[in-house]
């Protein structure tokens, strides 16, 4: 039988202030940092798209963070495929060996093993148990859990986590494939409303620069806007805000938690830039250096010099963390959130756009 589709259509007034957020990923801090950042109010509709948990060290506290916060804000959680598979552990044990043998042992910041840390359950790997355990234990996390929709239709805009084929009978799709939808942008798709979507790191779409700024594809009606939060080194998390009936307002703010400056010196971008990014980083190392390795990328042919600190080998195959070489165009004062510093200069962002700055920095004020 197909698990079809849970869709919410909410009553939102016009003029209330729409804001958008995906793929926190258990980081609470990050969260923290948006939400003073954009100032949310209380008259304000907080819909989260997806992946609120897993992989971030937080889970478990953001999460009832939210469910506190929920008592006194508009807000709809969106089930992401992270957030459907802590679901799916509270409901049934159909994945224990087929998932979760595999993943829980490689991640001890699972928000199943923080609820088994916490309880002090004795053994985590004795699922049976640990699954009743939690239904005893945290029944609030699991009826919250269920109660999450996996779409969300206003007047404008479907929200949904990984993506849709289309807005016609959307309660007869596929839940999981909403989910757990790839590379969606990719996908030739349409829409005669706004699809705001999240799942899909923003800068794999990008060969060039690298970028966690959100994608606005006008034409197509599609938004993406996961910024990469806790799995990139220089991800950020993206706040999409609007006004109720009024879509031409689109703004976006992020929060990346990056210490920021002030620039001294102009510097023009660099024409073709790389962008090396999850699935098509593949390296062959040239030279070893102090900060800093030339190596060649397989897919591409480029040479690149790739920070030490983002190389890793895995199955014999040497690869990297997202890597560019792009130059960012800047001006005197502008601002930049410095992700790395090395004698031959620093790699900062601007934007939501990483590169390279050879100029002077100072603190901003």
């Amino acid at each position: 039988m197909k698990d079809c589709a849970v869709v919410l259509r909410p009553e939102i007034q016009r003029g209330q202030r729409i804001i958008a957020v995906s793929d926190i990923h258990g980081n609470l801090p990050f969260f923290q940092g948006l939400m003073e950042k954009i100032g949310l109010q209380t008259e304000d509709v907080l819909i989260l798209v997806g992946d609120i948990l897993e992989k971030g060290r937080d889970s478990l506290a953001l999460l009832r963070h939210l469910m506190e916060l929920s008592t006194v804000h508009t807000i709809y959680p969106i089930c992401g495929n992270c957030d459907g598979l802590v679901l799916r552990f509270f409901e049934s044990d159909a994945l224990d060996e087929k998932f979760f043998a595999h993943y829980l042992p490689k991640h001890p910041e699972s928000t199943i093993r923080q609820m088994a840390d916490e309880m002090s359950y004795p053994d985590w790997r004795d699922f049976p148990g640990l699954r009743e355990a939690l239904r005893q234990q945290f029944p609030d996390i699991w009826a919250w859990l269920k109660s999450m929709p996996t779409i969300v239709e206003t007047e404008h805009c479907v929200f949904v986590h990984g993506g849709v084929p289309s807005l016609s009978n959307m309660e007869q799709l596929d839940r999981w494939h909403c989910m757990k939808n790839d590379n969606f942008r990719s996908q030739g798709h349409t829409f005669e409303k706004y699809v705001v979507v999240g799942h899909w790191p923003v800068t794999l779409y990008h060969s060039d620069i690298q970028s966690s700024a959100p994608i606005f594809d006008w034409k197509e009606k599609i938004i993406s806007i996961d910024g990469g939060c806790v799995l990139k080194a220089d991800g950020q998390l993206n706040a999409l805000m609007f006004n109720c009936g009024d879509v031409g307002s689109f703004s976006w703010v992020s929060y990346d938690g990056l210490p920021v400056y002030r620039a001294l010196d102009t510097q023009m971008d660099s024409p073709f830039p790389l962008n090396i990014r999850w699935g098509r980083s593949e390296l062959e190392l040239l030279q070893s250096g102090e900060e800093l390795s030339l190596c060649r990328h397989k897919e591409t042919g480029r040479t690149i010099s790739i920070l030490n600190a983002y190389l890793r080998n895995s199955d014999g195959k040497l690869w990297c963390e997202d890597s560019t070489d792009y130059l960012l165009p800047v001006q005197v004062g502008d601002k930049l959130s410095l992700v790395a510093q090395t004698k031959q200069g620093y790699l900062m962002k601007k934007d939501g756009v990483t590169g390279w700055y050879h100029g002077r920095i100072a603190p901003d004020q």
